[in-house]
């Protein structure tokens, strides 16, 4: 059985706990302005992969229906954007923990200069992009 290198696993445990606050702190700590306003309460997590020819954003949204998500290239920025709601089978339930954050998100990715042909497509909970690079 091999054994493991306490300051090691110490310190990715400390790298995890840290990822795992700042996640926490994006979701349910953002400031809010009034009622009504259209400030994100979320953002969710992401992993950009490029390629010579693409980029692949993977955008982890699970119980969203990824049908109603926005999707936009806004002066070289991508903007996903959407809701994710409590079902209504769910509102009247009594909660024992609520982990996946609810409300209105969206996520901001800075691109490469240049120009993209964008497909979309769901895969194991993630909405993904493909930016295909053109000429």
């Amino acid at each position: 059985m091999a054994t493991k290198n306490p300051v090691n696993w110490m310190l990715s445990e400390a790298i995890d706990s840290l990822a795992r606050a700042e996640r926490l702190h994006r979701q349910f700590f953002s400031l809010q302005s009034a009622a009504g306003a259209r400030e994100p309460s979320w953002e969710p997590p992401i992993d950009v992969i490029e390629t010579d020819r693409e980029l692949l954003i993977l955008v982890a949204l699970p119980g969203v229906d990824l049908d109603q998500v926005k999707a936009v290239i806004e002066n070289g920025t991508l903007v996903v954007s959407g809701h994710r709601v409590l079902p209504v089978e769910l509102r009247n339930a009594r909660i024992h923990r609520l982990e996946l954050p609810q409300g209105r998100f969206e996520r901001r990715i800075v691109l490469p200069t240049g120009r993209y042909a964008v497909s979309r497509f769901a895969v194991n909970g993630c909405l993904a992009l493909r930016l295909a690079k053109s000429a």
